[in-house]
């Protein structure tokens, strides 16, 4: 049996731990009433992400004038993800291309399984937007990143579930330059010093590295493109 709709507006944002998910929450608390978060546990190699969580959403707290907006908090497990998956992301393995061409960071059906197990737990909780952080632009290739899949599950989702379900992607069409612009319209030094000391990209796990962008391998693709967006923003900034 469903709740209610909350009072005025709420959203349920897909929250990793790491920069784009947090820009996300950030921009969802100055754009709603009422914000829940979700994360998912489901073996992923850079499982340090799940400890940073609670870290960022603590620092959160803390820093933004919003944050009173901020409600619960909830992980679920999916450690089937990893046992049908044999990518880069759920085993000890080389990040390279695959034959199809995509990279083999790319977990089948992941962003799909996270949206429809978000939209189930925001169902029971009266909440019906979605918040993600997937981008076309700098989306590596995968498919279940581009706008046109998003919009196809929205409609789907709506459908099973009998009730309007929508999908905010406040990042879709900007790069990773933009993404820390964003996040420095939204909370100034505060927010961005946060997403480098607190924050986990790094598909590596790595976490004994700092780099003026934050800690990470500095060579994974995730690192690259968090380093070349940090650099590309700095100079705009500068200019």
């Amino acid at each position: 049996m469903t709740s209610d709709l909350k009072p005025a507006s709420a959203a349920l944002v897909l929250f990793s731990g790491g920069q784009d998910s947090t820009v996300c929450l950030a921009w969802a608390l100055a754009n709603y009433d009422h914000v829940e978060t979700v994360g998912f546990d489901y073996g992923q190699r850079h499982a340090v992400e799940l400890q940073q969580r609670p870290r960022v959403l603590s620092a959160l707290r803390q820093s933004l004038a919003d944050a009173a907006k901020l409600g619960d908090d909830t992980v679920l497990p999916l450690p089937a993800l990893a046992t049908i998956s044999d990518t880069a992301l759920t085993r000890d393995s080389e990040i390279t291309f695959s034959a199809a061409g995509l990279p083999t960071t790319f977990v089948p059906g992941r962003n799909l399984l996270f949206l429809t197990y978000a939209a189930a737990l925001a169902y029971r909780r009266g909440i019906a937007t979605l918040v993600g952080g997937m981008c076309e632009t700098d989306f590596s290739g995968y498919p279940d990143c581009r706008n046109d899949t998003l919009q196809s599950l929205q409609r789907t989702l709506s459908l099973g579930l009998d009730r309007m379900v929508t999908i905010e992607t406040p990042l879709m069409f900007i790069d990773k330059a933009g993404t820390w612009a964003l996040a420095d319209a939204l909370g100034g030094a505060a927010l961005t010093e946060l997403i480098i000391e607190e924050t986990h990209t790094c598909y590596l796990g790595d976490r004994s590295h700092r780099h003026a962008w934050g800690y990470g391998c500095g060579t994974c693709p995730a690192c690259d493109l968090r380093a070349k967006g940090y650099a590309a923003w700095r100079l705009s900034v500068a200019t």
